[in-house]
C-alpha cells in the first residue's frame, strides 16, 4: 500500500527510496535483520525511580543515568518516546567527553509514573526537571547542560528561561523550531492515525518502526521502542475506543504464514501505545508558541541542530546572523535525529561542549 506522507516536520519520514536501500544493503550483508529488543544495560550505568515533587506526593520519575565525573547532560525526549530514545547518543557522547547523564521519562511517558499524567503544560513539566534533579542531587547539582529533542527541547528551553536550574551551564536543541513545529501539528494527526494501533510482539513494533522511518537506525529502534509500546493482556480495549474495530491495526510484517502457524489463541497479549498523543493535542500549541524568542533571550551557551535548514523560521534567521548561538544543520535523517544519526549528534554536541569549555574531552585510554 502506498501511502504518500507529506509530512516534512514531525518525527520520522524520510523518503522511501532511502529506506529500501538501507533495508536491503542490511539484510544482504548479515541475513535476515535482527529485530529483538536490547537491555538499557548496555548504554546506561544504573535505572532508578525517583520520587520527586512536592512534599513527594508519590509521583515518581524513572531515570537512567551514565557516567561518574564533569557537566551533567540532563536528556529531555520527544512526544511520544522515552528516555531510551537517547540511549546510543549517551554512549556516543560519553565516549568523546567527560560527562554525566541523566535521560528521565517525561510525565505521561515511558515508566514515569503521576498522579496528573495528562497535564503536559510547560510549567509543569519544566518543574518536573528541576524536581527530578534536585531529588537526585539536592540544591548544588553539577554544571548543567539541557538537551532536548522536540517537545523535550521546548522544555529544556522554558526550563532554561525558568531559571529553576542554578547550575545550568549550556542549552541544546534539536530539531525544535517555532516555525516548522507550529505546521507539524496537524500531520502529527495524521502521523498518529496512520501507525498501527497494536503489535504482536515487541520484535514487530521494532521491525515496523524502521521499515516505517519512524526510526531509521535499527540499533537505536532495539534499544528504544520498548520506551513507546506496552504489553496489553486486554485485546478487546481497543474495540472499545474504535468503532472501526482493531482488527486490520495489528501489523505482521515479513513471513506471514509461518506466524499465523503459531496463531494458537493462547497467546492474546498485544502491545500497544504507552502514550495517547492525541490527549495531549490541547497543550501542543504551547509547546512552542513563543520558544525561539525565549530560546534567543537564554543567557547561556545555546546550540541548536536542526535536520534541514528550512526548519528556522525569521527570529531565529536573524539570531543566527547576530552569532547568538552555535547551530548544526545536519543532514536530513528523520525527525528523531538523535537516534539516526547519534555519532554526528554527539559530534556536534561533543565540539559544542569543548568551545564553551563546559567539559573535557576523554582521554584516549579510559574505554
Amino acid at each position: 500500500h502506498t501511502h504518500t506522507h507529506t509530512h516534512t516536520h514531525v518525527w520520522f519520514l524520510p523518503s522511501r527510496s532511502m529506506l529500501e536501500e538501507s533495508v536491503d544493503a542490511d539484510s544482504e550483508a548479515a541475513g535476515e535483520p535482527d529485530y529483538s529488543p536490547v537491555s538499557w544495560r548496555e548504554y546506561f550505568d544504573r535505572m532508578e525511580d525517583v520520587s520527586a515533587g512536592p512534599d513527594a506526593n508519590g509521583d515518581v520519575y524513572r531515570i537512567y543515568t551514565a557516567g561518574d565525573d564533569g557537566p551533567l547532560l540532563v536528556l529531555l525526549h520527544g512526544g511520544g518516546h522515552s528516555a531510551l530514545s537517547w540511549a546510543v547518543f549517551t554512549t556516543a557522547i560519553g565516549s568523546r567527553v567527560s560527562c554525566r547523564v541523566l535521560a528521565m521519562d517525561l510525565r505521561g511517558h515511558g515508566d514515569t509514573l503521576v498522579h496528573h499524567r495528562e497535564d503536559f503544560s510547560t510549567h509543569t513539566m519544566s518543574s518536573d526537571v528541576a524536581n527530578v534533579i534536585r531529588a537526585c542531587y539536592g540544591e548544588t547539582p553539577p554544571p548543567i547542560v539541557l538537551i532536548g529533542h522536540g517537545v523535550g527541547g521546548a522544555i529544556a528551553v522554558h526550563t532554561a528561561s525558568n531559571m529553576v536550574l542554578p547550575t545550568a551551564t549550556g542549552l541544546v536543541v534539536i530539531d525544535v523550531v517555532e516555525g516548522s513545529a507550529t505546521e507539524a501539528l496537524h500531520s502529527i494527526q495524521n502521523f498518529l492515525k496512520e501507525r498501527p494501533k497494536s503489535f504482536k510482539s515487541m520484535d514487530h513494533a521494532i521491525e515496523w518502526s524502521v521499515n516505517s522511518g519512524q526510526i531509521t537506525n535499527l540499533e537505536s529502534a532495539k534499544v528504544s521502542m520498548v520506551g513507546q509500546i506496552k504489553r496489553s493482556e486486554v485485546v478487546e480495549e481497543a474495540a472499545l475506543d474504535d468503532p472501526v474495530g482493531p482488527v486490520t491495526d495489528v501489523v505482521v510484517e515479513g513471513n506471514g504464514e509461518s506466524d499465523d502457524r503459531s496463531g494458537d489463541k493462547d497467546d492474546e497479549s498485544v502491545y500497544v501505545w504507552r502514550v495517547d498523543l492525541s490527549k495531549s493535542e490541547k497543550y501542543w500549541d504551547g509547546w512552542f508558541r513563543g520558544t525561539s524568542n525565549l530560546f534567543l533571550a537564554c543567557n547561556l551557551p545555546k546550540l541548536m541542530l536542526l535536520a534541514g535548514i528550512d526548519r528556522l523560521d525569521r527570529d531565529l534567521t536573524i539570531g543566527q546572523m547576530q552569532g547568538r548561538f552555535m547551530m548544526q544543520v545536519l543532514p536530513p535523517s528523520g525527525h528523531a535525529v538523535h537516534e539516526n544519526k547519534p555519532e554526528k549528534v554527539a559530534e556536534a554536541v561533543a565540539s559544542f561542549l569543548l568551545r564553551h569549555k563546559l567539559a573535557e574531552a576523554r582521554r584516549e585510554t579510559s574505554r
